[in-house]
Order: structure tokens, then sequence, then C-alpha cells
């Protein structure tokens, strides 16, 4: 696991009521009391059938490093309201909590406990805020950058959004994302350092305006990086000047050295139209392997488009729309207490609300997948209580926890526990795999999905069930609350 944190002291990047209710926990002698909290969310970005897992590792590290520090405990005194006892309690601080989470770069849907907390009720409150804000925004960007990896049919995307981050640490994190969600590196060189997420990039229009011409612009560059080298075509004019002058300076400069041009760059215009044209003319000049890269507040749609209509673009440089999500930029992860243990009995605990989509589902509990085992696509996830195992040597009955008429009895499957026990009594006990293990991962995970759920437009609903036992618990809570 790398440490990215670098000794950053973030226990203090929490919601303030989370030391308020931290305090009077510890006043009301709750402190020692075991919960069991789970991260969940409603709804898939951009309306779509899926959302990918991400920010685990970041989690992980944050809770496996918490304290507070002599000047947290200070600043907390100048507040004025917590006892010494309780600033005693904080300065002595040792997570004791068990933590499982579906793995970074699994596919997660909507309602499904992607991430559960057990531990003492005090400790297990504070940490919400730390477990929303990594797991949030690194699934937000690596479902984008999934969408955009699909739109691109096999043709590569790079992440190029640094600058219209929201904050270095979006800049850094959203890049460590997208390259798991399916981009094939990023423009933020720091995230190569850290992550070991390959750093691209050539040229700014700044470098040919810097020169008297463009010729000798294209030419500086290319006998300074002669085996990478990617020219910007498009600053003055791409097909009368730009790609031309590319050509020139790939004859002048490479051709003599042994070397074949890398690529021409497209960042403004009818960027379908220039390519089929830029494509014509580099191949008339003998560099059919010359790739075009295409950038310019690029989405999934205007790269699907552009496809469609026959674009000749190897490469799709996405920015803004990509590193801040700007179509869909929140994923409204929540973090719910379900269940409460004393002298080792667990009792469930339910939220309930008129808004049926914000009523929870208790209990300490398991997620499995079911894949059928001829295709090895996806079936339905099912949500169980802990102690359940799901038998797939015999038949099995999902139904929609909705509309319980709606049943299907499976058979020629295998459940999965889909989730991991990360931490164990606030120790790392699962060994955290490096970026390009997870990247390949998720291109696995997403081809058990099946078609219709991934499409962008009107996606099948993909089935989270609950077993009959914990159906049958939520309905009896529920029904209790109506009284």
């Amino acid at each position: 696991m790398s440490n990215n944190l670098k000794g950053r002291n973030l226990t203090l990047l929490t919601d303030f009521y989370e030391l308020t209710m931290a305090g009077g926990y510890f006043e009301c002698d709750h402190k020692d009391r075991i919960a069991y909290f789970d991260m969940f969310y409603r709804t898939n970005p951009d309306k779509g059938g899926y959302a990918i897992m991400a920010g685990v590792e970041q989690m992980v590290e944050y809770l496996t490093n918490l304290k507070f520090t002599d000047e947290d405990i200070e600043f907390l005194r100048t507040k004025g309201i917590f006892s010494e006892a309780f600033l005693e309690y904080l300065r002595n601080f040792k997570l004791e909590c068990d933590v499982w989470a579906v793995p970074e770069g699994t596919p997660i849907f909507p309602g499904e406990p992607i991430v559960t907390v057990k531990g003492p009720l005090i400790q297990a409150q504070f940490i919400e805020t730390m477990i929303l804000l990594s797991i949030n925004h690194q699934s937000l960007i690596a479902t984008k950058a999934n969408r955009l990896a699909r739109a691109a049919e096999g043709r590569s995307v790079m992440e190029f959004g640094s600058r219209r981050a929201q904050g270095f640490d979006g800049a850094i994190y959203g890049a460590r994302a997208a390259y798991i969600g399916g981009c094939c590196g990023t423009a933020c060189t720091i995230c190569e350092r850290d992550f070991g997420v390959p750093a691209l990039g050539t040229m700014a229009h700044s470098w040919i305006q810097s020169f008297d011409t463009e010729y000798e612009a294209f030419a500086a560059y290319a006998k300074l990086y002669p085996n990478n080298c990617t020219l910007l075509v498009d600053t003055y004019n791409t097909l009368k000047s730009g790609v031309p002058n590319a050509i020139k300076v790939f004859d002048d400069v490479l051709k003599p050295m042994g070397i074949r041009p890398k690529g021409i760059r497209i960042d403004s215009g009818d960027i379908t139209y220039l390519s089929k044209k830029a494509r014509k003319l580099l191949d008339e000049a003998g560099y059919e392997d010359c790739k075009i890269c295409a950038s310019n507040s690029l989405d999934e749609y205007i790269i699907r488009d552009m496809q469609i209509q026959g674009a000749r673009v190897d490469l799709y440089g996405v920015g803004e729309r990509l590193i801040t999500s700007s179509s869909s930029p929140v994923f409204g992860g929540v973090y719910k207490l379900v269940a409460t243990e004393k002298d080792g009995n667990i009792t469930p605990k339910i939220k309930i609300s008129e808004n049926v989509g914000k009523i929870t589902t208790p209990c300490f509990k398991k997620l499995y997948r079911l894949y059928d085992l001829e295709t090895g696509k996806s079936i339905a996830d099912v949500i169980t209580l802990n102690d359940e195992v799901i038998d797939d040597t015999k038949p099995y009955e999902i139904f929609d926890p909705q509309n319980t008429w709606k049943r299907k009895t499976i058979e020629n499957f295998k459940a999965v526990d889909i989730r991991k026990k990360y931490i164990e009594n606030g120790k790392l006990i699962e060994e955290m795999p490096d970026i390009t293990t997870i990247k390949k991962y998720c291109q696995r995970q997403m081809e058990t999905l099946w078609d219709e759920v991934i499409r962008f437009e009107n996606p099948h609903t993909y089935y989270v069930d609950l077993s009959q036992k914990l159906w049958d618990i939520k309905n009896e809570l529920l029904n209790k609350g109506k009284k």
C-alpha cells in the first residue's frame, strides 16, 4: 500500500458533529457499545446502470494511521465544549474497528453495503466523513472514466484534467481513480510518482507560439524528444499548416534518425472531419502508423458520436468533464447505523422515511454476487444476514425486495461474497494490490455485466435483492415503525 498521506494529519478532516456526538457518547457512557454502520449509495452517476468502486486504499490508509495529536487536542480544547476526560480519551485514541469493503475496481450497485464498519460506537461514528469522502470521490471519477473508455471502443483514453480539478487532492486521487476505471494514463505527473499511473503529455499551444514559425517549433521538439514525438497541429490551421509542417518535420528530423513519429494531436475544430483529412495526409506521406489524438471538452457522448461518424482518432484526451464528472458531479454515498451489539446480542436498527429511497436496510450483513456458470455473467446481487450462506449447489430463489411477487429460481450458478475484510481491530489484514492489478481486475469484472446493464441510455436495472430472512426482519421493523 502506498503512503500518499505522507505524514499529513487529517484527523480533524471531519464534520464537527462527529466530534460533538463522540463527546456525547463518551459522557453518556456509550463509548464501548458496539455499532455496525454501512456505506451505500442510492443512484448511479449519469443515470447509468452501475458504478465502479474506488478509494478503498486511501480509506484504509487513513483509518490505520488515525490518531489525535497534541495540536488536535489543544484546538478542540479551545472550542470550550469538551470535557478534559473526553479530550484525554482522544489523546489515547486507538482504532478498534473491523472494516469490510468491496474491492476497488468492482462494479457496484445502489443500495448494497459497499463498506461495513463494526466497532465501538464512538469510533465507528467518528470515521464517517473520511470513509464517505474517500469512496464517494474516487468511485465517481472511476465510473466516469469507465464510461469514457467504453465509448472509445478500445481506443485509449487519457486523463487530462489536473488544472480543472477541485483542488490538488482532487487532481491526484481523481487521476488514480480514472486509471482504475479505464484510462491509459494521466497528465498528472505526481500520480505516476505516487501510484504508478503513467504520466503522458507533449506540448501546449504556447510552445508553438513561442517560436517564429510552426515548423521551427515542431523541429525543435522533435530534436529534443525524438522517441516521444507527438505534435500539436491546430495552433494556426490544422490542415493547411499544422499537419503539413508535422509531416515535413517527420521527414526532415525523424526519418534521418530512423525514428517513427508517435502522433499528432488535434485540440479544436470539427475533430471528426479534421481527423479524417489528417489521416489521409499522414497515410499519403507514409506515416500510416502515426497516431491521431483528440482533445477539447470531450465526454462519452461526444466520443461515441465521433466513433459513429467515422472519426480517425486513436487516442482521446479528456479533461474537465472527467476529473469533475461535470455531467453528474455528486456520488451520493451515505453512512448509516444498521445495528448495535450488547453482550454479544445484535439488535437491528432501521431509519424509516416517507421517501422510500431513504429507508435503510438493517442488520449486520453479507453481500453475494451470483454468477451464471454457463455465461460467466452476473445474475444479481443478494444481501443476506451475516451468518447466512447461499448454497450454490441447490436451486435458490431471488426476489425483488420492492415488488416481492417478482421471483425467480436460479440454478447452475456460483455465489461469491464480494467483500473483503481489510481491517481487524484497527490493523490492516488484507494486502492492497498495486494499481495495475486493480485496473486489470476492473476490466475483467466489467466483462461479467450484460450489455443491457452498461448501455448509456435506459440501462437495464441490475437487481440487488434481499434474502428472505433479511427481508422479513426489515419488513417487521417497518411495520413496528408504522405504529
